[in-house]
């Protein structure tokens, strides 16, 4: 069957080949992964005949092997030992065979795990990091979260707090329950404001703009400034220019905006393997976890893309996960992507479990967001 892959590269695409593979090398395929996943040891051809009810001898599914080795999706690690896959064999896995097999979780599961994800706090912020560390005992990885974007925030309410003549305190509450302030200069050209005045400012621009992310409030003051009608109408044209200094600067995604939990289980994991990992390449991937510009151009690519993300080994084209996958999902507000959640592992984990477990949560967390709005 023919098959075709699209990797993404920090905003670049490669087309990997097509393969034709007949039916026989997709289930000796299936069988050698499944056991290497499991086990972490090479298979052999009596290993996949035994254990995977494939009714072919061995020396025909070492032929086979032979085939898929040709072709890159498996390897020998040593002289006289079985294969093992390859990050292309794990992408072809993953993509043709994996995903049309993805264990879901039952109701029962569904419902034990959604009482894990039991969130305390109607601030979704403290909801993501809950979720992060739930997700995280349960994968027994390491998992990141790209908090919601400041121009996803959807506007709820508007208010100006006098300073002094000169000054207000513009206070913006958005449906997260993140609230922004921002000083905003009165300059003195426009006259002084009475309170009445502000409290009629307070009730247009509320009703003006509830509801709105802010970059929706921020195309939609220009427009309104723009305009015939406002042209004309000075108490709008001063509200409108009010709003328009309170919104906060557009920037870069903050680095701060990245939450990273369950380290200690990629420690682990890298601890366990044979042979021992290294201190120098142990250091390189803390520090690669430490630098959130990283991890901000990896979930980014997630965030703008359709459905689960899976990137295997140098797929993530960061040198340092060069021997890790990231399994990642886009949660949303109901309408759109609003930021990414990702679990990090090592290239041999259980797939089909943290697909399944990432899916579920960036479900519930698009839920939560959808009705705090």
């Amino acid at each position: 069957m023919p098959w075709k892959h699209t990797i993404y590269s920090r905003g670049s695409t490669h087309r990997m080949p097509q393969m034709n593979i007949n039916s026989r090398a997709r289930q000796i395929l299936a069988a050698i992964t499944q056991e290497y996943l499991a086990t972490g040891e090479a298979v052999g051809s009596r290993t996949v005949t035994r254990r995977y009810g494939i009714e072919l001898s061995p020396a025909t599914v070492r032929n086979v092997m032979t085939d898929l080795e040709e072709l890159g999706l498996i390897r020998q690690p040593h002289t006289s030992a079985g294969r093992i896959p390859t990050d292309l064999g794990l992408r072809f896995f993953v993509d043709s065979l994996l995903t049309e097999k993805v264990r879901r979780l039952s109701d029962r599961e569904r419902e034990d795990l959604a009482g894990r994800y039991s969130f305390s706090t109607r601030e979704v912020d403290a909801a993501l990091r809950e979720a992060g560390k739930v997700l995280s005992e349960l994968s027994t990885h390491t998992v990141v979260l790209m908090m919601p974007r400041v121009e996803s925030e959807v506007l709820k309410h508007v208010e100006f707090l006098r300073v002094r003549d000169d000054m207000l305190l513009a206070v913006l509450v958005g449906s997260s329950g993140r609230v922004q302030n921002k000083l905003v200069p009165l300059p003195l050209e426009e006259g002084p404001l009475r309170s009445e005045d502000l409290e009629r400012m307070h009730n247009y621009l509320n009703e003006k703009l509830d509801g709105r992310t802010l970059s929706e409030v921020r195309k939609l003051v220009e427009a309104e400034l723009a305009s015939e009608r406002v042209r004309y109408d000075a108490m709008a044209q001063r509200a409108l220019r009010l709003q328009q200094r309170a919104l906060p600067p557009i920037e870069p995604y903050p680095e701060s905006g990245v939450y990273i939990t369950g380290q200690a289980n990629l420690i682990g994991h890298l601890l366990n393997e044979e042979p021992a990992v290294e201190p120098a390449r142990l250091q390189a991937l803390l520090r690669t976890l430490e630098d959130r510009r990283i991890l901000v151009k990896l979930l980014e690519q997630t965030e703008t893309a359709s459905g689960m993300q899976v990137f295997i080994g140098a797929e993530t084209a960061v040198p340092e996960l060069s021997d890790q996958s990231v399994i990642a999902s886009s949660y949303n507000d109901g309408e759109r992507p609003i930021g990414a959640l990702g679990v990090i592992g090592p290239t041999r984990m259980n797939y089909s479990r943290v697909i399944a477990l990432v899916d579920f949560t960036a479900q519930l967390l698009s839920g939560v967001i959808s009705h705090q709005k």
